[in-house]
């Protein structure tokens, strides 16, 4: 069992969770990660890049002229990639970069990544995160107070539009409901902010998914 303090926004620990290592697999699945990961990479990649080849660009299939006879080096049409105007040897085509994994797969690298943010104690829980309007003066303050001076994904339970907006212009900071947490963003950042609500709804999937 780990012992996570909760904290209040000005800082103070209030209060206290035990979550059992089991809850998110019991070890950090480290080949399943780094395949969740490369995942990741992958599917941010747009592979929009292309050329045109030569037999893409406009020009006459017929040889320039004769083989043989007239002392210049022998070429071919005048789309060949040696020309001025020509196609591109080796061309690039668009291409789908895109990889994927069995929900199941995805899940347990999750959990791998939370459970060795939480070895190396890079895990804040809060007690809630509530603005009445969205004022990022309040949210650097808030991480102040916590002691968050590095990159961080805050994690929230259901989607807020005044912490979005609060957290937006805010260098190294991102901001997602447990419904979209994944491998790849959890690994992205240094530190990961956790409201209480949303700390237990992970727990709770777990459960529910073991079950």
């Amino acid at each position: 069992m780990i012992d996570l303090a909760v904290y209040n926004n000005k800082g103070q620990e209030i209060e206290s969770l035990k979550i059992d290592e089991e809850a998110l697999g019991g070890s950090v699945r480290y080949p399943l990660l780094k395949q969740a990961i490369v995942m990741y990479h992958a599917n941010k990649r747009v592979g929009t890049a292309a050329n045109k080849s030569r037999s893409m660009v406009a020009g006459s299939d017929k040889k320039l002229f004769r083989q043989k006879g007239t002392g210049n080096a022998r070429v071919g049409n005048i789309r060949t990639g040696k020309r001025v105007g020509g196609g591109v040897t080796f061309a690039k085509s668009m291409r789908d970069f895109s990889k994927q994994m069995p929900k199941k797969q995805r899940r347990l690298a999750r959990n791998s990544a939370i459970l060795a943010k939480l070895l190396s104690n890079n895990i804040v829980v809060i007690d809630d995160l509530v603005f009445e309007k969205p004022r990022t003066k309040d949210f650097v303050s808030v991480l102040n107070n916590l002691k968050i001076d590095r990159s961080c994904l805050v994690t929230i339970n259901m989607a807020n539009e005044n912490l979005y907006k609060s957290a937006r212009n805010v260098p190294k900071i991102g901001v997602m409901p447990v419904c979209d947490l994944n491998a790849g963003d959890i690994c992205r950042y240094k530190k990961l902010l956790f409201t209480k609500e949303a700390i237990l709804s992970v727990l709770n999937q777990n459960k529910i998914s073991d079950n």
